[in-house]
């Protein structure tokens, strides 16, 4: 070991490593992909691996060449030294064969079994792997690289090893969201890809041991962090709550959690802790709150009771195109079916959802209840007002701007309702989707209003609950009438 409590003594690999390399070093397999908690000596294996196929262990190909991709030279330089650790163990007849550089890059070339053999450092510039033609490729935390360079760089080195039959390893704790190639890598069922992801199931307790050892195998056998510490660690999160928290679950629960903390309208543990299996009653007026989309957007409606904190949402496509197929343009794969088999979402409608049928349809989830109000963006008031008396929809309407005056006011509303216990719902994919995808932006006043993660999210049914929670505070807000009312003649 080159470092860390146990340097000096010999490398013994745990279970998991060993059934790593055996899936990426199998025949067939060219892509091999590994998403663990940090702190579990990915990165040091890998390098293992990657002084193995300089050496010729497993790969005799003259002139190989091995390349270290990572967002950042210091970020490709961890595995650079943990490469040049393993050469310090060699016997130093063979230790002589290495000659090591770290100016102008990092690169080791190896000069034994014919010479020419190199190891190379890139950063996340795919412009500067163009040409080449490496043997194996480490790509190194893959779920946090930059958005268009990271893509770019993947692109260039995998059509790289084409042309020598090379093998590439991609490593990384989990990416934010599903929709990232990363975590495409990993969902997707691919021939001559090894799949290896050690991620614990949704909505687990932070401290929850068992998810914490399936997070972090290593901990067992003495690498990376014990148990206790990430125990502890898990505590000390819970109690600070917010970014702390998700930070935690991202890098050593190993979730898929967006790190968008600061601007998130609701984190993933302040959603979950407004989730109950046992749901208060339909009790007092319902405020509705809808989100028309378009055609390739979703439409959404949130129900919520004000006197009992009770929320309810629904979302609904188009039938054209299919569910699947919509998840795989959005990179959710199939959730939206999943939404679907759950009774969340359902499609109405060809190419668009029709204004109309639809609004009938959102009134027919609270038929026999008393509806306070109808709450829209007002954005969309002509279609909206033109299709709710076509419906013949009798209730008061309250229209609302998404921007920073009514949007700022609404979030606000929407996030001191969750966070004082008066939104309660069902465990809800739909607006765990939402909310994982919605942020807030700011303007230079600090006034917040509603925005999308990325470009193919959809928070409409967030937006919906928005509006709906907002209203109904507003509705409570105000005093109860007394006596009568004084009639001016």
């Amino acid at each position: 070991m080159p470092e860390g409590p146990k340097a000096g003594q010999p490398v013994k690999l745990a279970p998991f490593q060993k059934q790593f390399v055996k899936g990426a070093l199998a025949d067939g397999i060219n892509v091999a992909v590994l998403s663990i908690g940090r702190g579990n000596a990915k990165t040091a294996l890998s390098a293992g691996i990657a002084l193995g196929a300089v050496m010729g262990k497993w790969d005799r190909q003259p002139r190989r060449e091995i390349v270290i991709a990572a967002r950042t030279r210091d970020q490709g330089r961890i595995a650079f030294d943990f490469v040049v650790g393993f050469i310090r163990s060699l016997p130093a007849e063979e230790q002589k064969l290495f000659t090591i550089r770290r100016s102008p890059r990092l690169e080791i070339e190896y000069e034994g079994d014919g010479g020419g053999h190199f190891i190379r450092v890139i950063a996340a510039d795919g412009k500067s792997a163009l040409g080449s033609a490496p043997t194996l490729v480490l790509m190194d935390e893959r779920g946090h690289w930059q958005a268009d360079q990271g893509d770019a760089l993947e692109h260039a080195l995998l059509s790289g090893l084409g042309k020598r039959g090379g093998r590439a390893l991609i490593i990384s704790t989990s990416a934010p969201d599903d929709a990232h190639p990363f975590s495409v890598w990993l969902d997707e069922a691919q021939e001559g890809v090894y799949r290896q992801e050690h991620r614990p199931a949704p909505s687990l307790a932070p401290d929850d041991l068992e998810s914490l050892k399936l997070a972090n195998p290593g901990a067992e056998h003495g690498i990376g962090s014990s148990l206790e510490w990430l125990q502890g660690q898990a505590r000390r999160a819970i109690a600070r709550g917010g970014s702390t928290l998700t930070g935690f679950r991202l890098y050593n629960r190993n979730e898929r959690v967006s790190g968008e903390t600061r601007d998130l309208l609701l984190t993933v543990d302040e959603w979950l802790a407004c989730e109950a299996d046992d749901m208060p009653p339909r009790e007092g007026q319902v405020v509705v709150g809808i989100d028309l989309g378009g055609s390739a957007s979703m439409s959404a409606a949130a129900l919520y009771w004000p006197d009992t904190g009770r929320l309810e949402a629904h979302g609904w496509f188009p039938s054209k195109p299919g569910l699947l197929d919509r998840g795989q343009n959005d990179g959710v794969n199939d959730r939206y079916l999943q939404m679907q088999d759950r009774g969340e979402l359902s499609t109405l409608g060809d190419q668009t959802v029709p204004v109309a049928p639809w609004l009938v349809e959102i009134m027919r989830h609270v038929e026999g209840e008393a509806v306070a109000a109808l709450v829209a963006d007002r954005y969309k008031q002509a279609e909206i007002g033109e299709a709710i008396s076509k419906a013949g929809l009798r209730c008061p309407v309250v229209w609302r701007g998404m921007g920073f005056k009514d949007g700022g006011e609404d979030a606000e509303r929407f996030r001191r309702a969750a966070y004082d216990g008066k939104v309660c719902s069902a465990p809800s994919l739909l607006l765990r989707s939402a909310f994982a995808d919605a942020v807030c932006l700011r303007d230079p006043s600090n006034n917040i209003k509603l925005a999308k993660a990325r470009s193919n999210g959809r928070i409409d049914a967030a937006c919906a609950a928005v509006l709906a929670v907002a209203q109904g505070a507003r509705i409570l807000g105000r005093p109860a009438a007394k006596g009568g009312r004084v009639l001016w003649a």
